[in-house]
């Protein structure tokens, strides 16, 4: 093993260890950041897929860790794997777990009023899913950022303000209608798909198989009675002969 690779093993034996500890940090990240430094394309990926699966099974057992937690400690873990996903570029995972920490500062923001998230946060984040073909959570972020405006009756008063968040809601709105009219096309696109997966399916198991047909009877009657005809010529001719050249 080359010192490159023995220094790379080392920093992935000490990223685990990290994660293992629970030491949810900068320091893990930056960890995190050297092991993919390689040169090397072909073992970088790989490399890439052997993380996205350990830290997708490390956060899901992180997340049932932390549901007892306080709400800080949720959000700083949440945030952590936000991070590390978006380093190894694992997009889906990592706007899952965003998505995750905007809904429970959403919900605890009814009691922690610092938590709430504004709509233009639901919009930039509603801005990335739709980009990264996640159209069903882009219409939900939608959905979340058009009721802060109707929490908070913004829209309703006559000032200013009043007038760009009107031109949000509005900009909000189109996105989210985009974001259904794209969810559905897809949808149907996959229905369609599946519908001529099984006709195709269906006739090739419904064709009757291929076998010669019976001879008829008639024909056969018909060649039987020619060879016979023939047999009985070529006797006769015999005979002919045979008597002809007899003195």
């Amino acid at each position: 093993m080359s010192d490159t690779d023995s220094m790379l093993a080392q920093q992935i034996a000490l990223f685990h260890s990290q994660i293992n500890k629970k030491r949810f940090n900068d320091e893990s990240l930056r960890i995190l950041e050297s092991v993919l430094a390689s040169n090397d394309v072909k073992s970088l990926f790989q490399l890439r897929s052997t993380l996205k699966e350990f830290i997708r099974s490390e956060s899901l057992s992180a997340i049932r860790h932390i549901a007892a937690k306080t709400v800080d400690q949720q959000l700083s873990t949440l945030e952590f794997f936000v991070g590390a996903f978006a380093i190894i570029g694992d997009i889906e995972s990592c706007l899952a777990l965003r998505y995750e920490a905007l809904v429970l500062r959403e919900h605890k923001s009814q009691i922690h009023q610092w938590l709430q998230v504004s709509p233009v946060e639901w919009l930039n984040f509603a801005e990335q899913s739709l980009d990264n073909c996640f159209y069903a959570i882009a219409a939900k972020a939608c959905d979340y950022a058009l009721s802060c405006f109707h929490r908070n009756e913004i829209v309703r008063s006559k000032t200013d303000e009043s007038c760009e968040n009107l031109q949000l809601t509005e900009k909000i709105t189109k996105l989210k209608n985009c974001a259904l009219t794209l969810a559905a096309s897809r949808s149907v696109k996959a229905q369609a798909a599946e519908y001529l997966r099984k006709r195709a399916s269906e006739e090739c198991n419904s064709q009757p198989p291929i076998c010669k047909p019976a001879p008829c009877a008639a024909s056969t009657l018909y060649r039987d009675g020619i060879k016979k005809r023939n047999d009985w010529k070529l006797n006769t001719s015999r005979r002919v002969v045979s008597s002809s050249s007899q003195p």
